[in-house]
């Protein structure tokens, strides 16, 4: 078999940086507005992280996982967070802008997934059910520049 040198990615973010710091500004908004409506800074970070899982963006789980980790999040319950539905470490606002999270990333189910938007409903304001779908959009938005740019993700020390 052969293989092909494939050429580098094309960084959108250095392409187009007026572009990056737009979405940049959005998530800072997204989180403004998050913390504004009562929501703490380490359920907008379990939010990044669960997005991010859920697209395989190892360069921003490795960002916000340390975040998280910064802010006084436990390592057991980021250990559990893909299997939240399956625990009892997060309270009903979590459980429900967790799953209004997952609703928005894999959109292309909406249709089928109607009932995490209404478990949300249930248990966020208007005004946090909207901040957490800022949130979400914007942590989607960064995971699709980090991965069609190929971000590389290596330890910061040699194993």
């Amino acid at each position: 078999m052969t293989t092909t040198a494939t050429a580098p990615r094309t960084n959108v973010g250095i392409r187009h940086p007026e572009l990056y710091a737009s979405v940049a500004t959005t998530a800072t908004l997204a989180e403004k507005a998050a913390l504004g409506e009562g929501l703490s800074p380490l359920l907008i970070e379990l939010i990044k992280i669960r997005v991010s899982q859920i697209n395989g963006c190892a360069y921003c789980l490795r960002i916000h996982t340390a975040d998280s980790l910064a802010k006084g999040e436990s390592q057991e319950r980021l250990s559990v967070l893909p299997a939240w539905r399956e625990t009892r470490y997060f309270d009903e606002q979590e459980r429900s802008a967790l799953a209004l999270a997952e609703y928005l990333t894999t959109i292309k189910d909406a249709h089928a997934n109607l009932d995490l938007y209404e478990l949300a409903a249930e248990h966020l304001t208007p005004g946090q059910l909207s901040a957490v779908m800022w949130v979400a959009m914007a942590i989607n938005t960064f995971n699709r520049i980090a991965i069609s740019s190929s971000y590389k993700v290596a330890p910061a020390t040699p194993r």
